[in-house]
């Protein structure tokens, strides 16, 4: 799928966007891996949709430098936009770093980036579960 304008698009567009495919890119993971029971794969999942989880991933992403310029620019459009929402269970920092993610994640899945999409969900993945074996 790909829209003419994405460039253009309110950034909380791209990030709702990109809320419900890496939610729907988590969850397939979770079922390729054989997780199959319900209250584990909510549960699960969460610790890779979480906002606190996806801030790690951006700051992950900046410290490695593996963000495109194009994408650095999407980021910061994500991290200062402002949603009129208060975060439940977080931080406003890490609240805007999550929807930053997201945004770059939509940005990608809108202009049909499906490669780059696709590398970037699987390097968050990997981050997450290297985390989640150290814990």
């Amino acid at each position: 799928m790909t829209i003419s304008n994405v460039k253009q698009m309110k950034s909380l567009a791209l990030a709702y966007m990109g809320d419900g495919v890496y939610e729907l890119y988590v969850r397939r993971y979770l079922l390729e891996k054989g997780a199959v029971r319900p209250e584990l794969l909510h549960k699960t999942a969460i610790q890779f949709v979480s906002a606190k989880s996806q801030a790690k991933v951006v700051r992950s992403w900046q410290e490695e430098g593996i963000l495109t310029e194009e994408e650095e620019a999407v980021l910061r459009r994500g991290r200062n936009a402002k949603s009129g929402t208060t975060p439940k269970n977080t931080d406003v920092q890490t609240y805007r770093y999550s929807t930053a993610f997201e945004a770059v994640i939509g940005f990608h899945y809108l202009s049909g980036n499906e490669e780059r999409l696709e590398e970037l969900v699987a390097n968050a993945i990997q981050f997450v579960e290297e985390r989640r074996e150290n814990e």
